[in-house]
């Protein structure tokens, strides 16, 4: 077995080599493709030191079984062709592909077998807010059919990547110096703030990654299900937290919900309101699950169900999400 990682001095191609470190995968050969300016630098993966290559067209990719990409849509729209030339599949972590009919939008808690059905040899990994909501949705999809679901996210600075928790720490120092905050990476200062906008707004004022929230959702679990998304970035270092509104077609109860979430792969259930027991991005970073809690009947819906999930957006909304898919393949000797 062959793996690559494309992007491998990234903070999520970082996280795919210790997941890949972690878990019992039987890997002959690891190999790292970066940029010429990550190209000549070495990791090391048990106990052997990797040299980083540089990607190009020229790059040989023969040989390699799986391609974890996460380098950007642009790269991942160029090199394509380059990674899965010689039959290697190819995981991305971008945007590029997610949309596209013929590329499969994994989340392998709910929707593995759409893994096998990927004509051009490319599987998309969803957005790491849409990844954290329908691995919760799904326990309430088995119940009785979404409709619609409402949902607010508070989305940590890393999920900008390493400039984004830089300029928060930065932000932090210089306000209690009495320094002017810098601001470069995001809107306007977060230190101190919330910034209700992420992505690019779209005509319709809702914003890039509200929608794909909307579209990924309805794509990976083949719902006609509705979905409105406001994301808010807030100031926080690391694992994103959304607050759930969902209304199903028949009414459920309290206690239905938490024993499905509590039977729910991927998922750890975290709801004692009397004892302060409820789901923190402090509890989820650097841990797998999506943590669940706060979980109450919607006030103004007969229907509606209200929670509170977490989960750190590098691991389960990135990196553990790609190499489930990885080992998904490999388990039903797809691959290898």
């Amino acid at each position: 077995m062959t793996i690559a990682i494309v992007g491998a001095s990234g903070a999520v191609g970082q996280e795919f080599l210790n997941i890949l470190q972690s878990r019992d995968m039987a890997i002959d050969r690891l190999r790292l493709f970066g940029s010429c300016r990550s190209a000549g630098h070495k990791y090391t993966f048990r106990g052997c030191e990797i040299e980083v290559e540089e990607l190009s067209h020229e790059s040989d990719f023969s040989g390699v079984d799986i391609a974890l990409v996460s380098a950007g849509a642009g790269v991942s729209r160029e090199y394509a062709g380059t990674i899965t030339r010689h039959g290697a599949v190819m995981i991305d972590n971008s945007s590029a592909f997610r949309m596209d009919d013929d590329v499969p939008l994994v989340v392998p808690e709910v929707n593995p077998d759409d893994a096998f059905d990927a004509p051009r040899r490319i599987i998309a990994n969803p957005n790491c807010t849409t990844i954290q909501m329908v691995v919760a949705l799904a326990a309430i999809e088995r119940l009785s059919h979404i409709r619609r679901v409402h949902v607010a996210t508070y989305q940590s600075a890393s999920g900008a990547g390493a400039h984004g928790i830089y300029e928060l720490e930065q932000q932090h120092g210089q306000i209690v110096r009495g320094e002017r905050p810098t601001v470069d990476k995001f809107a306007y200062q977060l230190a101190y703030n919330l910034i209700p906008h992420i992505d690019v707004f779209m005509e319709n004022d809702y914003t890039k990654e509200e929608m794909k929230m909307f579209n990924e959702t309805r794509k990976i679990m083949h719902s006609d299900v509705m979905v409105s998304a406001t994301c808010v970035r807030v100031p926080v270092l690391r694992a994103h937290s959304e607050a759930v509104w969902v209304e199903t077609e028949r009414e459920l109860s309290v206690e239905e919900v938490r024993n499905a979430f509590a039977a729910s792969e991927g998922v750890v259930l975290v709801d004692s309101p009397a004892e302060k027991r409820y789901p923190m991005p402090l509890m989820a970073s650097g841990c797998d699950p999506v943590y669940v809690g706060r979980i109450r009947k919607d006030l103004t819906s007969p229907n509606g169900i209200s929670f509170w999930c977490v989960a750190d957006q590098i691991r389960k909304g990135a990196a553990l999400n790609a190499v489930q898919i990885a080992q998904l393949l490999i388990s039903r000797k797809r691959i290898g």
